[in-house]
């Protein structure tokens, strides 16, 4: 073994072995939040709600679809992101309200794309463009718009304000209507704001920095464990 290969840092080693959590051992992305790593759970052709499993790292399903909503587009997650302090801050900085938390899951994503993707569990690379500030009961549940990077039709977009109207009403409609029954008069969650690439980018730093607070350098830690 060369002097190199001894050097190389054990978590590495153990990824050639091993296949890695989702969520936990695939990086964000070295441009991130330019360009971010995507995790992909669910695709718009499927009728079953799927979610990772966060103990497990495999997909799961999380409940079928019970009515004709069906997701718009790609629509996954940002590895090594956690919706906290942060991200609630953020929030609450932007609507004027008080009171508002994360959700203590990953950032989501919807990535914009004219290939017809067929199934989820699919890592990719995303260019944000902009988002959706949701609010679910108080709960931070921002949608971060991307593009995938090298798409032919909407790869070159780079803020929101060059996707259609019509896209983002497609998508306002979906995450407003997807858990509501026909005969719901109720809401269950708000979109407060559609936001540009700068909010964007600002929301996957801190939903970063939460990680970080919440999970610390994972890979860090993993390598002094097992020097030990």
């Amino acid at each position: 073994m060369t002097d190199e290969e001894k050097r190389e840092p054990l978590w590495k080693l153990m990824g050639l072995l091993f296949k890695s959590h989702p969520w936990h051992g695939v990086a964000i992305g070295e441009s991130a939040p330019e360009i971010v790593t995507a995790y992909i759970e669910i695709v718009p052709t499927d009728t079953v709600k799927y979610e990772i499993d966060k103990m497990t790292g495999h997909l799961k399903i999380d409940r079928p679809q019970r009515f004709s909503n069906i997701t718009p587009c790609l629509y996954g997650f940002i590895p090594q992101t956690f919706c906290d302090e942060k991200v609630g801050e953020f929030c609450a900085e932007k609507t004027g309200r008080e009171g508002i938390i994360g959700d203590q899951d990953p950032i989501d994503i919807c990535v914009l794309s004219e290939k017809a993707i067929s199934h989820g569990d699919i890592l990719l690379q995303a260019i944000p463009i902009g988002g959706l500030r949701m609010i679910d009961k108080k709960e931070a549940d921002d949608k971060i718009i991307a593009v995938l990077d090298g798409d032919a039709t909407y790869g070159h977009w780079r803020d929101i304000d060059e996707c259609p109207a019509s896209v983002i009403d497609r998508l306002k409609h979906y995450f407003l209507t997807y858990k509501n029954p026909p005969d719901s008069i109720e809401k269950v969650c708000e979109i407060t704001h559609v936001y540009g690439v700068e909010e964007a980018r600002e929301c996957i730093r801190r939903s970063h920095e939460d990680y970080m607070i919440r999970f610390g350098d994972i890979e860090g830690r993993l390598t002094a464990a097992l020097r030990r």
